[in-house]
């Protein structure tokens, strides 16, 4: 692929869940995390799993995992702070790496093998295009304090370091980092 195209469209969301199902699909989030069932981020995408995965079943059957999706994604928002909608459309081994101040545009596409850190915001601008959000391709690595801004595109295989702002697309292949800060000497006042 060209370093510099737009990622190709993973199998995501209810499609995935549709494509592997649910048990192997949680099987293969809980191989990402390292089993270790304690992880907040492990919990939420869980929680967002199921919630995809009641979606593609008849409604008489649906109404038990709705409440069991609304009630975990309110204590995974309030206690852990992760917001991660099941309308956003999550690709295969997404690791959530720490909790809080995780938000996730409800209508964000991430692609395969990606990996979150604190304070990682996936939002919109200032132009609210329902249906539509960020399209974050595969193995895209987000530092803390990420923000993502706008329905914008992420390639492939872009590294993002720790409180990068986004705005633009990222073409693929790429390692996006803030400058450096600036030391300063301090005024020395007069003795």
């Amino acid at each position: 692929m060209d370093a510099d195209a737009t990622p190709a469209p993973a199998l995501t969301g209810a499609a995935l869940i549709r494509a592997m199902g649910l048990r192997a699909i949680l099987a293969e989030d809980i191989r990402t995390h390292r089993g270790e069932w304690s992880r907040p981020g492990l919990q939420a995408l869980i929680i967002h799993r199921i919630g995809v995965w009641a979606t593609t079943l008849p409604r008489p059957w649906r109404w038990p995992f709705d409440i069991l999706y609304a009630v975990g994604f309110r204590f995974c928002r309030n206690f852990y702070g992760i917001e991660l909608r099941r309308t956003a459309r999550i690709g295969r081994r997404l690791e959530i790496g720490h909790q809080h101040g995780i938000v996730i545009h409800d209508h964000a596409t991430i692609g395969d093998d990606c990996v979150l850190r604190q304070g990682v915001t996936f939002g919109i601008a200032n132009e609210w295009i329902p249906g539509r959000g960020p399209v974050i391709g595969n193995r895209v690595s987000f530092g803390p304090g990420t923000a993502i801004i706008g329905n914008i595109t992420i390639g492939d295989d872009v590294q993002i370091g720790p409180n990068c702002v986004i705005s633009a697309d990222v073409p693929a292949g790429r390692t996006l980092f803030v400058p450096p800060p600036r030391v300063i000497p301090r005024e020395v006042p007069p003795a």
